[in-house]
């Protein structure tokens, strides 16, 4: 009976950290007018398949990086739910609170700007057990990932911090003033970047690397081919893809930086 309530005030207090993360993770989109705006007008097929994409990437990190180090697919999966009804809860009651969410708006927008704004909070929502538990928690799942896992894990850190920026008219408009010496030069600046912070985290298996080039690679020129497929599925989902490809290619460079970034910084942050 004591075993059983202690792990029920443990869960209690994971579901709090979730809450709290999905906050933090959640708040700077929930104060966005652009978030708002696609709330209302984002293609819903769009919008269905996003929140797939978030749901198998929440339930990623649940696997990788989640509540709990020992688990099972059925405790993770529970947990992916956990996070994402939080997620979903947290970005009704704070758009509701900011006067965003009131009777005079539809069903059908109501769902859409709870839908979008849940994804970052469901991300903070998994996550909170690490960023706010204590040192340690949730680091063992994460050793454990081969390097399909360690690619997951880079791509999930890519998603957020491109998801952050995405849905601004800054990414499409620094674009259009770039020339193609600019864009080249936003590539090789991406590259060296996540080159120096994978090596200054430290992924999980790059010491089994032998030489340079293949660490190269296995870790940095794969991980910044996956933050511009990432920057390219985010720009899609927003409908930033509108232009000229020359235009278009160049907004995939822009958002392939900080999702670049995000991709590094992925040992730490998820």
């Amino acid at each position: 009976m004591a075993a059983q309530r202690t792990s029920e005030e443990s869960y209690a207090r994971g579901l709090a950290r979730a809450a709290a993360g999905a906050v933090l993770f959640g708040l700077p989109l929930m104060m966005t007018m652009e978030m708002w705006q696609f709330g209302f007008h984002m293609d819903r097929l769009r919008l269905a398949l996003f929140l797939a994409v978030i749901a198998l990437t929440v339930f990623g990190l649940a696997r990788f990086a989640g509540f709990r180090d020992d688990t099972d697919f059925a405790d993770d999966l529970l947990d992916a739910f956990a996070a994402l009804a939080v997620g979903f809860v947290v970005s009704a009651v704070m758009l509701a609170l900011f006067g965003l969410l009131t009777p005079a708006a539809g069903p059908r927008e109501a769902v859409g700007m709870i839908a979008v704004q849940a994804a970052p909070a469901s991300f903070g929502a998994v996550l909170a057990n690490k960023q706010l538990g204590g040192r340690g928690e949730g680091q063992q799942k994460e050793d454990r990932a081969g390097y399909l896992g360690q690619l997951f894990l880079m791509g999930a850190g890519a998603l957020f911090f491109a998801f952050n920026v995405a849905p601004t008219e800054e990414m499409i408009l620094i674009g259009f003033k770039m020339t193609p010496w600019h864009a080249l030069a936003l590539v090789a600046v991406s590259l060296a970047g996540l080159h120096a912070l994978v090596f200054a985290v430290g992924f999980a298996g790059q010491e089994a690397q032998e030489h340079p080039l293949s660490a190269f690679l296995h870790f940095t020129l794969a991980g910044y081919g996956v933050a511009l497929l990432v920057s390219l599925y985010c720009l899609w989902t927003f409908g930033r893809l509108d232009a000229p490809l020359s235009d278009a290619v160049r907004s995939v460079v822009v958002l392939g930086f900080p999702a670049a970034l995000g991709a590094a910084v992925a040992r730490l942050v998820v």
